[in-house]
């Protein structure tokens, strides 16, 4: 009678599951590593229901145009056109007319590949622009919107930390000294999966790559900043390990993949939640 009930139970969290993905569940772990690369970029990312997209960024004749290597640069490719007008429409699409309140919550992730200060001057008009549906600093307190902007890659350091007021935040090296960073200026801390982690995915991981990810996981934790490792495998037992960490954010250029991988976790975890099994 137990096995029945237990597989009853299942099969109802897998028919929910069903229903969830059909309804595009937010997955708060997932980021839309160079989303661009995508046959529809940011909209395959929100209908698999990623809350986190990276763009790359080159400043070319004062616009500042979407791509990953300079010589394949696409001038119709521009952060305007691909990001901030699309995400201003999902916005306004997703919004009670009746209450003016939106659920949408996204955070863009701007990667600067061309000169941090020159860069983030010409992005200025354009936060401007949008700066309804935009996260800021104003007056000394957070005022959370629709879009949180994070910038990463060339990062204005000086520009931005002399801003009383502004619409863009920044990363944090995840390996600086603990107390260095603030939310109110860094609300993600990444580096270099291999920084931290030699493990590839094969076999156990190490405890000392264990103790070493989750010392940093912690101090990021206590400045209020998510964790993100880049260039991560893309492997199942890797994300696995990295959400058993505590990492924030799952780095990903295979949407799908990752989709199935945590609607699966997601599920397996409220499986055993219910059943009173311990996850570990």
């Amino acid at each position: 009678m137990i096995k029945l009930l237990r597989g009853t139970f299942l099969c109802g969290l897998l028919f929910t599951g069903i229903n969830m993905y059909a309804q595009t569940e937010i997955l708060p772990n997932a980021y839309a590593h160079n989303d661009y690369w995508h046959k529809r970029p940011l909209l395959d990312a929100l209908a698999d229901g990623f809350t986190y997209v990276e763009a790359d960024v080159y400043l070319r004749n004062n616009k500042l145009i979407v791509a990953h290597i300079l010589p394949c640069i696409n001038k119709k490719k521009t952060l305007e056109t691909l990001y901030l007008k699309p995400l201003l429409k999902y916005v306004q699409e997703h919004t009670d007319k009746r209450t003016g309140i939106s659920k949408c919550a996204l955070t863009l992730m701007i990667d600067i590949k061309s000169d941090a200060n020159k860069t983030y001057s010409a992005l200025l008009p354009l936060l401007l622009k949008y700066r309804s549906i935009l996260s800021g600093y104003e007056n000394g307190e957070m005022k959370l919107r629709n879009v949180t902007i994070v910038i990463t890659g060339h990062k204005p350091i000086g520009m931005i930390n002399n801003e009383n007021n502004r619409l863009a935040f920044m990363d944090e090296d995840l390996r600086k000294s603990p107390g260095d960073s603030t939310k109110d200026v860094y609300p993600i801390a990444s580096c270099k999966y291999s920084n931290l982690v030699k493990w590839k995915g094969k076999g156990p991981i190490s405890a000392r790559d264990i103790q070493r990810l989750q010392y940093y996981v912690i101090e990021a934790h206590k400045n209020g900043s998510k964790v993100r490792l880049w260039a991560s495998p893309e492997k199942k037992a890797v994300w696995g390990e990295l959400l058993k960490c505590n990492v924030d954010l799952i780095n990903t250029d295979r949407l799908k993949s990752l989709r199935k991988f945590l609607m699966a976790d997601k599920l397996l975890v409220a499986h055993n939640n219910a059943l009173d099994v311990p996850t570990n």
